[in-house]
């Protein structure tokens, strides 16, 4: 291979840099990535200690921010060449949806890779649908948001008071005495039908705090693959306030759903008040009819600064207004794990499902539970 197929062009370079690091769990926004290019246009690609400074003035908010951009920096550009370069796309492969390896990762794996190819793709693709996303480097974030795309989303339906036809059901007595008079009275088909059904609304309520900020980029990941299923699906944020993400996360290219979703959000890594967000969506939204009947998923590790109280009586109200109330946390399929936080404690009694929330495997048990309601 040439020294030329190594090099990609610097806007590449860049928007590939910032999808990775907000893939390791930075809010990089569309605008913040435009600031970004804007930056090192200014200062110039070729001097590394000004690209880095641009990074961590324009993509990052947080001291948390600053770490990870460090981290992702060494980890995506060159560290031997002082003009910042990516290897190539052979060496960064991403995942696709079959577990069958392709030909250049097939080529390039060790020994045992080539003594099974298949049962080694197969094994390393199983382990990162069982690791926690938040213990999950720059790289394997990546190759983790490829494999959304293979997740199976069927949404729960639910019977309505209209009858349809159908070849098996209750006897259509109508249909069937209309058929015989159409024959002059002789022997005609037996008609039948059976109630229809409908899509049962699915509400999203993802906590998007700083003790959740490990998980929000899959979270998000995760719902846009669920609104992006069909129809009566809504998604919105809980922190220090409610917002509303069902719009901006209806754009069928993931990466820039989630950027627009950064966009909406203005509280991204911030305090937590369950009780008072809960409160605001279920009198806003829930009582006017979103959550009534409807399968409502809330994502949150239970951490709650506010009235545990609070949060107990709204989620108390919204399971007597929802089909079925699911609260996942990403803790909880964690070894040792004990449902001891006052967040936690106060809303079990008031919830239908309590389940794990941390890997690509646990996503796949949720959206089975939601299948079923």
């Amino acid at each position: 291979m040439s020294t030329a197929a190594l090099v990609h062009q610097p806007d590449e370079i860049l928007l590939g840099f910032a999808t990775a690091l907000r893939a390791a769990g930075v809010p990089v926004t569309q605008d913040r990535t435009r600031a970004y290019l804007d930056a090192v246009a200014l200062v110039g690609i070729g001097d590394r200690t000004a690209t880095r400074a641009a990074g961590r003035a324009t993509l990052c908010a947080t001291p948390e921010d600053l770490e990870r951009h460090d981290r992702v920096f060494e980890e995506w550009f060159d560290r031997d060449n002082t003009t910042p370069t990516i290897r190539p796309r052979t060496e960064r492969q991403q995942p696709t949806a079959s577990l069958l390896p392709d030909e250049q990762s097939a080529a390039g794996g060790g020994p045992d890779e080539d003594d099974d190819p298949v049962r080694a793709a197969a094994s390393a693709t199983e382990v990162l649908r069982h690791r926690d996303v938040a213990t999950m480097d720059p790289a394997d974030r990546i190759r983790l948001a490829a494999m959304f795309s293979t997740l199976r989303v069927t949404l729960p339906t639910r019977p309505t008071a209209r009858r349809t036809p159908h070849r098996r059901g209750d006897v259509d007595a109508s249909r069937t005495l209309r058929a015989s008079l159409r024959r002059m009275g002789e022997p005609a088909e037996i008609h039948r039908r059976r109630r229809a059904t409908r899509p049962r609304r699915v509400v999203l309520l993802v906590d998007v705090s700083g003790s959740m900020s490990g998980y929000a980029d899959a979270l998000l990941r995760l719902a846009h693959r669920v609104v992006t299923a069909g129809p009566g699906v809504e998604v919105f944020s809980l922190g220090t306030r409610l917002t509303h993400l069902t719009r901006a996360l209806k754009r069928r290219d993931p990466d820039r759903a989630i950027a627009a979703a950064g966009d909406v959000v203005p509280d991204w890594s911030g305090g937590t008040r369950l009780g008072e967000t809960l409160k605001a969506f279920v009198d806003r939204h829930g009582r006017r009819g979103m959550a009534r009947g409807a399968v409502v998923v809330i994502f949150s590790d239970g951490w709650e600064r506010g009235d545990t109280a609070l949060l107990a009586e709204q989620v108390d109200r919204l399971h007597r207004l929802a089909h079925k109330v699911v609260w996942v946390n990403p803790h909880r399929g964690k070894d040792g794990y004990a449902p001891v936080q006052q967040g936690i404690v106060a809303v079990l009694p008031h919830v239908d499902a309590f389940l794990a929330g941390h890997s690509l495997a646990t996503f796949v048990d949720l959206l089975e539970e939601v299948r079923r309601a």
